[in-house]
């Protein structure tokens, strides 16, 4: 969020057949890919299953509406049509079952054929429901004509369920509509704890990873690989808890707006509107775009966290590494949530800083010192290496220094298999679940009391479903 050819030539009867069931992808309709017999899936869907025996083909905005359910199986691809900005909108009381396994996860793709796969490609999944917003009545961004969300009144359903999403990937979409109007990877607006989200990977996104625009949805187990602008993006009220993140991040791509690990406001100004904000996080890794001596290729990488506007979101057992700056608030009211209400907190975290003297920013209004004394009385600090020699510090930590992509790396020189697991060194140990926070209604027995700090203890959960290079891998 921005507050900021080939031609196919078919007998007779092999187009008979086509035209009942599917469609042939060509260059006129679909701009080059997969030219796999596909299903076009168009506009408002009846209640039906998609079957991995076949290849799906979003184009435009394809609703699934109030009162429809629209299942998938485990391993089905679904793919998104550029030249129509193919996009999958789950509205407001429609149900999505989507429960792929670590061997049959589902895929959400570009249908831009290998190796010429890109950003922004397709639209990307957008999850709508009934549960509190901090807004009245808004407006899901990049969906046109509008498409409404969440409540502010008592007819909001906090415990609503829009389906299940569980081994899922969704691969280069989102897309700016018009300037500060865009589909994300992984869209939620006014979604409802109901809704199960486990084990979902979103890579190569043309906008953020996953943004939550209020609402009180959970999840565990999220990925976010080579987004164009943040990763986790929280909005208008969200009040909802992640467990076990990863964050990798690719070295040239980031947005003019800035782009974050974090970015987290409260609304699209500074209005003192409830509920706050108040996502909690746990276990996060996070692999920024520096590594060791790396110069950062894209200068409009920000911060590892930016909280903004009235933001309460709170941050536990997490490490965060290799941002070109650490920690910003930028409004009073950001400052005064953490440490005069506590509404927010940042408690038991580590930072790897490449430059100290900027691991700390703030906005107009609040000391820089405070921001840092806030930070240091509850957490650690550790300043990054200067030199490209320098690995120990990540090592020490239990961080593998090759799962950074490092200055100049493509996506296929990233690790085919990569290992995340952390057996040795810090993070092994350390987390504190004591905190109040963790006691709190809606989240008192959703948290793991685990040892580890960061995403990844002594088994690597991304084992064999994730794909870390979808530029060039053949669905």
């Amino acid at each position: 969020m921005h507050m900021k050819t080939k031609n196919v030539f078919l007998s007779f009867a092999a187009a008979a057949a086509v035209l009942l069931s599917s469609c042939k992808k060509d260059d006129d309709n679909n701009g080059g890919g997969n030219t796999s017999e596909l299903v076009e899936l168009t506009g408002d869907l009846d209640t039906r299953t998609l079957t991995k025996d076949k290849k799906y083909l979003l184009k435009g905005q394809v609703f699934v509406r109030d009162g429809k359910t629209l299942t998938i199986q485990p391993g089905t691809v679904i793919l998104g049509d550029r030249r129509t900005r193919g996009v999958l909108v789950v509205d407001k009381g429609g149900v999505l079952n989507a429960e792929g396994t670590v061997s049959e996860p589902i895929v959400f793709t570009s249908n831009q054929e290998p190796g010429i796969r890109d950003r922004g490609d397709w639209g990307g999944l957008v999850i709508l429901g009934r549960a509190n917003t901090n807004q009245n009545n808004p407006a899901i961004e990049g969906i046109t004509p509008e498409v409404n969300f969440g409540t502010t009144n008592s007819t909001a359903n906090d415990n609503e369920s829009s389906g299940i999403l569980k081994y899922v990937r969704v691969e280069f979409g989102g897309i700016e509509i018009t300037p500060n109007n865009e589909t994300n990877s992984i869209t939620m607006g006014g979604v409802g704890r109901g809704t199960i989200m486990e084990y979902n990977m979103v890579s190569f996104g043309g906008d953020d990873g996953f943004e939550w625009f209020g609402g009180t949805v959970d999840g565990k187990y999220f990925i976010s690989h080579a987004m164009w602008d943040d990763d986790f993006d929280c909005d208008f009220g969200w009040t909802g808890n992640v467990q076990y993140g990863l964050v990798v991040r690719y070295p040239g791509f980031a947005d003019q707006s800035e782009s974050n690990a974090f970015e987290c406001d409260n609304g699209p100004n500074d209005n003192d509107v409830q509920p706050y904000t108040t996502g909690t996080f746990s276990n996060i890794t996070v692999f920024g775009p520096i590594r060791v001596g790396d110069r950062v290729s894209n200068n409009n990488f920000a911060h590892a966290i930016d909280f903004r506007r009235r933001t309460a979101v709170s941050i536990f057992n997490s490490v965060f590494a290799g941002f070109p700056r650490g920690l910003r608030m930028n409004q009073p009211s950001v400052y005064d949530n953490y440490t005069v209400h506590n509404h927010g907190v940042l408690d038991n975290n580590i930072m790897v800083a490449p430059n100290m003297g900027n691991a700390f920013r703030a906005g107009s209004g609040v000391d820089v010192a405070n921001v840092e004394a806030y930070w240091n009385n509850a957490n650690t600090v550790t300043v990054g290496p200067q030199s490209a020699s320098e690995l120990s510090i990540y090592t020490n930590l239990g961080l593998n220094p090759d799962l950074f992509y490092g200055s100049g790396q493509l996506a296929s020189d990233y690790p085919s298999n990569p290992n995340f697991a952390v057996s040795s060194g810090t993070l092994t140990s350390g987390a504190d679940f004591s905190n109040a926070k963790f006691s709190e209604p809606n989240r008192s027995g959703f948290f793991d009391n685990v040892n580890f700090i960061g995403g990844f203890g002594g088994t690597d959960w991304t084992n064999g479903w994730t794909e870390f290079d979808p530029v060039n891998k053949e669905y």
